[in-house]
């Protein structure tokens, strides 16, 4: 019995029509969507920030004290900190008030539109 052999091509496969429109879905990492659950609403975003100075202008919706501890959230940024200095109009302050935009010295680069929230 002899076995017959098949000419294989090289020429790779080209997708159809179907498999060219279809993009896999990505869906965001188990430990991201547990964060964000337990951080419940933000209490600030960054307005701005300075990379030579590693300083974000931040705008609360709450009242923020020194000493507290923050986390913050965007699309490259998520990391905790504990707010170690805050200033007003080039002034040292103690705690921020609602709807007041101050600058704070942040550990790592941050981008506006950044959310904050308070880490309990």
């Amino acid at each position: 019995m002899a076995v017959k052999k098949t000419k294989k091509s090289t020429k790779p496969k080209t997708p159809t029509v179907k498999e060219k429109t279809e993009k896999p879905i990505r869906q965001a990492p188990a430990a991201a969507k547990a964060k964000a659950g337990r951080q419940g609403k933000p209490i600030g975003v960054v307005t701005h920030y300075y990379g030579n100075l590693e300083v974000a202008i931040v705008k609360f919706k709450k009242p923020v004290k020194v000493g507290a501890k923050i986390c913050f959230s965007g699309a490259t940024s998520d990391f905790d900190q504990i707010v170690e200095s805050m200033q007003y109009e080039h002034k040292p302050i103690t705690a921020a008030k609602k709807g007041q935009e101050v600058g704070i010295k942040v550990a790592e680069k941050v981008r506006e539109g950044d959310e904050i929230y308070e880490v309990k």
